[in-house]
């Protein structure tokens, strides 16, 4: 009688930037639901990406907690030597950080827009500059656009400029890692029931925006992280793409 030996196959990691709250948090959670280990990246609130990590945890899941500045170099290639140290590899980068500041462009603060500009544009280009040379086959990267771009709503002028350049980098990284059997794409979410998005706005403008879409109500952050589980696993022949999860708004 031979033996015969199987090999387990590898566990598929995520990395997930501003993993600690919001979308990003319901990334982390539905991804490790959908078996892979999550590497939680959060930028200073060290007690919640803790309870991020616990609640996937006490789901049955694999997490770490790991604080990094996405616009930082340095600091997200220690990030990724975490993950790669903790888990022996990344398939998947969710790179859902990001800052958000409103005013018409004619009373936009300048200090308002670099920061934008360092988190969104900088940081973006910072993680998927690590995610090209480190994400194994197979893997896929997932930024965050927003459908603001498209709207062109008042008062986001800043904000959907540093959206646009998520989007112009996202179209071209798939195309400069063709042979490598890694996808890009953004998601582009609509209104969404976040502290970010709800943050500085009263119910009447609030109610306004839910009412927009034809499904007439506010996105959740679970509706967002649906998306990010189609693309991070089955999507495999979606690429270079920008996906408006919005409800219909057009």
């Amino acid at each position: 009688m031979t033996e015969q030996h199987t090999t387990s196959p590898v566990r598929r990691v995520a990395l997930v930037t501003g993993g600690s709250r919001g979308i990003g948090r319901e990334s982390a959670e539905r991804l490790a639901a959908d078996g892979f280990a999550v590497v939680i990246n959060y930028a200073g609130n060290h007690t919640e990406a803790e309870a991020a990590v616990a609640a996937v945890v006490a789901a049955g899941g694999d997490a770490i907690a790991h604080r990094a500045d996405v616009a930082d170099e340095a600091a997200v290639a220690a990030l990724f030597d975490a993950a790669e140290e903790a888990f022996g590899g990344i398939d998947v980068v969710v790179h859902a950080a990001g800052v958000m500041t409103l005013a018409p462009l004619v009373d936009t603060d300048l200090d308002a827009l670099d920061r934008m500009h360092r988190t969104n544009i900088r940081g973006t280009f910072v993680v998927d500059q690590q995610a090209a040379r480190r994400l194994r086959a197979g893997g896929a990267i997932i930024n965050f656009s927003s459908s603001v771009l498209s709207l062109a709503l008042p008062g986001y002028s800043a904000y959907a400029a540093t959206k646009g350049a998520v989007e112009a980098m996202t179209l071209i990284l798939a195309r400069e890692l063709r042979g490598r059997d890694i996808t890009v794409n953004a998601v582009a979410p609509g209104p969404t029931a976040t502290a970010l998005f709800l943050d500085g706005k009263d119910e009447e403008t609030i109610a306004r925006m839910a009412a927009q879409p034809p499904l007439e109500r506010l996105g959740t952050p679970q509706d967002i992280a649906e998306v990010v589980s189609f693309l991070a696993g089955p999507a495999r022949w979606v690429n270079g793409q920008v996906l408006r999860a919005n409800g219909g708004i057009v």
